[in-house]
């Protein structure tokens, strides 16, 4: 039997762009909690199955100290599918299965999601591709005998579901699953001379990078203050100055979008032809 745990790498510490909030990469690499669930469970399992077990990621090279740190907690192989960072969930599942699918794996593990982007679409599309069961989402793994698992699912409105999931299967775990035990010193001092297994990615896509940056009006240049120290400070805050009240308006889209760009226009952040005041 085979039992595989799936990994991603990712920044754990990105920077942020304290100004316009852009993501940038960060200094240090890892997985998330989720992902070293996985690896947990998927160990636990393979254990209690006498069972081989596998830690693979779709990733350049720099993820392969991430792994073999992963596989010292008692995993016994490493595989990496040989992609650029930044891949798109649907070809990330597609590289998987076709890595794995020769193996005949029994149960892959997954985390839930990973920390980046979240989207934990990754276990459906590989479930999929290698035409097993899934079960997603998973707040409880529990074996059952070899091939056979009892776990139990999140819903929502704070309810459970508990089923009975037959080999092969694709299983994802949230982070609270379970804990990655820590390596033993002779694990930690052999896993320098493991091997890393690589194989090619095929059709891998990497989606475009959309830094989040926050809107912020252009300045505009207004005339200094003039007359008295308490001229200048009335100028200044505007306590004297006439204010539209604030109101709240229900309108049909359209309407709502001329009335914003109205009242921008009426705070000088627009010109007329609609774009930005370039003072």
């Amino acid at each position: 039997m085979l039992v595989v745990a799936c990994v991603k790498l990712v920044d754990v510490r990105p920077l942020v762009d304290p100004l316009h909030g852009a993501v940038e990469p960060g200094r240090e690499v890892g997985v998330s909690p989720a992902d070293r669930a996985a690896v947990e469970v998927a160990r636990r399992l393979a254990s209690s199955w006498s069972a081989e077990s596998l830690v693979v990621s779709v990733g350049p090279s720099e993820a392969d100290p991430v792994l073999v740190e992963l596989a010292s907690a008692g995993i016994d192989g490493v595989l990496r599918v040989d992609a650029p960072r930044g891949a798109d969930s649907a070809s990330v599942g597609r590289s998987l299965a076709a890595a794995l699918g020769p193996r005949r794996p029994d149960v892959v593990v997954c985390g839930d999601y990973s920390s980046d982007r979240g989207s934990g679409s990754v276990p459906g599309f590989l479930a999929h591709h290698l035409g097993a069961a899934q079960a997603l989402g998973l707040v409880e793994v529990r074996s059952e005998g070899p091939g056979s698992v009892r776990v139990v699912r999140r819903l929502d409105g704070g309810r459970r579901e508990r089923a009975l999931v037959d080999a092969p299967a694709v299983l994802s775990v949230e982070g609270s699953v379970a804990e990655l035990e820590r390596a033993p010193l002779r694990a930690v001092i052999g896993s320098r001379d493991r091997i890393v297994e690589v194989v090619p990615g095929f059709g891998v896509e990497v989606s475009p990078a959309r830094p989040t940056r926050a809107w912020s009006p252009p300045t505009r240049v207004q005339p200094a203050p003039a007359g008295s120290a308490l001229d200048r400070v009335v100028e200044l805050t505007g306590a004297l100055v006439e204010r539209t009240p604030p109101r709240t308006v229900a309108l049909d889209p359209p309407d709502a979008a001329t009335l914003i760009l109205e009242q921008l226009r009426s705070w000088g952040y627009l010109t007329d032809d609609g774009g930005a005041d370039p003072a």
